[in-house]
């Protein structure tokens, strides 16, 4: 198994400087990871710094709390597939989906959707904030806007994914709709048991160190 084709490598530290996301592309490279994660400021950074390679550059809009306007967010997600952006991970208006203002989070997402050129669009949930019957609407919300992925935390909650969220969400989803966990996934273990749930994209800022693992378990079975 590949792991490191599943790996977003993320840095959307609040003191990330420019030299962390020149480490952050250049362990991107090493590794041959699917995509950097950065926020919007570095996504121009990023692109050039991987310009010579297949490495995708997310970033993210409405992030980490998700409750700017549908405009604003829209905004965003122009201004960084304009900058080079090749996928977009928003963060849904969280308060609205428990005031189940339906109509809204779905037409915030399906804005967002339209303005980013056929981009990749996840759309970040924040499980932890969630009841299970709300992680049950916002997958039946996601199929039916027809984005790319469900994500289930911007690592900034609560906690991050747990193997919880995704048995609930695959129960639900249909069949296109892909799945990204994030949060908190700092080991080879977490990351092959969500692998083996289904879940095809990872984001995590322990990429690295998750491969050193894997390069042991190689190592060892070795010797």
């Amino acid at each position: 198994m590949e792991i490191n084709k599943y790996i977003d490598h993320t840095n959307l530290k609040m003191d990330a400087t420019s030299e962390d996301i020149a480490r952050l592309c250049r362990e991107a490279i090493e590794y041959d990871f699917y995509a950097v994660c950065v926020h919007p400021s570095y996504v121009s950074l990023a692109k050039d710094l991987l310009k010579d390679t297949n490495i995708l550059v997310a970033t993210v809009v409405g992030f980490p709390l998700g409750m700017n306007s549908p405009k604003t967010k829209v905004f965003e997600a122009i201004d960084a597939v304009e900058m080079g952006a090749d996928e977009i991970d928003m963060v849904i208006n969280v308060g609205a989906l428990k005031e189940k203002e339906y109509d809204y989070v779905k037409s915030e997402i399906e804005e967002i959707r339209d303005s980013i050129d056929g981009k990749t669009l996840k759309v970040i949930i924040e499980t932890s904030l969630l009841t299970k019957e709300e992680i049950i609407k916002m997958t039946e919300i996601c199929n039916e806007t027809f984005v790319s992925f469900i994500k289930t935390s911007t690592g900034f909650g609560e906690r991050g994914a747990s193997l919880e969220d995704i048995d609930i969400i695959n129960e639900h989803k249909n069949e296109v709709l892909e799945i990204k966990a994030s949060g908190g996934i700092k080991t080879l273990k977490f990351a092959d048991e969500l692998i083996k749930k289904g879940v095809s994209r990872i984001g995590t800022s322990s990429g690295v160190n998750i491969m050193k693992e894997l390069e042991q378990d190689y190592f060892k079975k070795e010797e």
